[in-house]
């Protein structure tokens, strides 16, 4: 995900003068603020790109943290002082933790929250960028005839190969549902017992469950599976190295972070403002060029600055990308998965 040079920022698209005067407001010299994410170098780079520099535009120190989930998070408002301003989550895991109160209200009239869609922007919480689950596979294997979309996956015969999926019901069971030959505007609400029938198809040609980004690109890098699901973000490595591989966004699902304050926080004013800068067009605009394969929550972010069909093509959000997508449904999981990665985990194991 190599920082790229942005493009010359084009004047359309963006918010009043008189709401980005808003936006930059210096707060107090005082103020510091804690943001807490999911570490390695995902957190590295959202910091880089989006947390920091909002930071700066409002005048706060940050400092940032990292955890391991919802749970860490619930037991930090729990304790009734916590010691985290903002978590950086994965939107289900902000959907979940909204459910429980854990968070405080977003202010609208602070935050804009327009160009970001209606199921990422909650009372409680807002999506701050995208990702996405690909087909990937190896071009020394299939030539010129690759796997073209989660159909051609499931097409054993046609396809023949061995195969990868992740751990994490996440995205798999959305997946195997376009595998099976559900159209994307019907994947929600899932399917569950027709999602789990396909992956049972789909299993006897499942080498590996790969449980980590890492693992799923060490897998195709080094030709131990032929095809699989990976997130996107990880093709980056796999390709820059060398390896004999491609990928499609065609038929790909696409997630989303999400940051939230935790319910207690001391500096709430002064959070409010720092989202509202991580979810701006222009602060958002950042994301394509400077970390690859990732993408913007906010589609004015498209309109906020002016970017090379290279990047357009790389990045997962763009126009062109996302209407070749599935987009998760964070609040279906956030209710759900429970019952499915119970369902899930014994299909894996059995």
């Amino acid at each position: 995900m190599g920082e790229m040079k942005m493009h010359k920022s084009v004047k359309r698209g963006l918010i009043t003068a008189a709401a980005w005067a808003v936006l930059s407001t210096t707060a107090m010299a005082a103020d510091t603020l804690t943001l807490a994410g999911l570490g390695g170098k995902v957190q590295d780079d959202l910091t880089a790109t989006l947390f920091k520099p909002s930071a700066e535009k409002i005048g706060a120190e940050l400092r940032t943290e990292s955890h391991d989930g919802i749970a860490a998070v619930r037991v930090q408002v729990q304790s009734g002082a916590p010691g985290w301003d903002v978590a950086h989550l994965g939107a289900e895991d902000c959907a979940i933790g909204a459910a429980e109160g854990l968070f405080e209200p977003i202010d609208y009239s602070i935050v804009n929250g327009d160009g970001i869609p209606e199921g990422v922007r909650a009372k409680n919480w807002i999506a701050t960028n995208t990702y996405s689950v690909v087909l990937a596979w190896r071009t020394d294997k299939y030539g010129d005839n690759p796997p073209k979309d989660w159909k051609d996956f499931w097409n054993v015969e046609k396809f023949p190969g061995r195969r990868a999926l992740s751990v994490y019901p996440q995205e798999m069971m959305e997946i195997a549902l376009l595998g099976d030959g559900v159209e994307r505007d019907k994947v929600y609400p899932l399917d569950t017992k027709r999602s789990l029938a396909a992956l049972e198809k789909i299993k006897p040609s499942v080498s590996v469950w790969w449980t980590s980004g890492a693992q799923s690109a060490q897998l195709l890098k080094d030709g131990e599976v032929d095809m699989e699901a990976i997130w996107g973000s990880r093709i980056a490595g796999v390709i820059a190295d060398g390896a004999p591989v491609k990928f499609t966004y065609q038929d790909g699902v696409i997630g989303f972070g999400c940051v939230a304050i935790l319910k207690g926080s001391k500096n709430v004013a002064a959070a409010q403002k720092l989202v509202a800068n991580i979810v701006s067009p222009e602060m958002q605009a950042r994301i394509p060029t400077m970390m690859g394969y990732y993408g913007p929550s906010n589609k004015k972010a498209f309109e906020a600055t002016q970017f090379s069909a290279d990047i357009l093509a790389q990045s997962n959000a763009s126009p062109e990308n996302a209407a070749k997508q599935v987009t998760m449904q964070p609040t279906w999981w956030s209710e759900n998965i429970q019952s499915v990665q119970e369902d899930f985990k014994n299909l894996i194991v059995q």
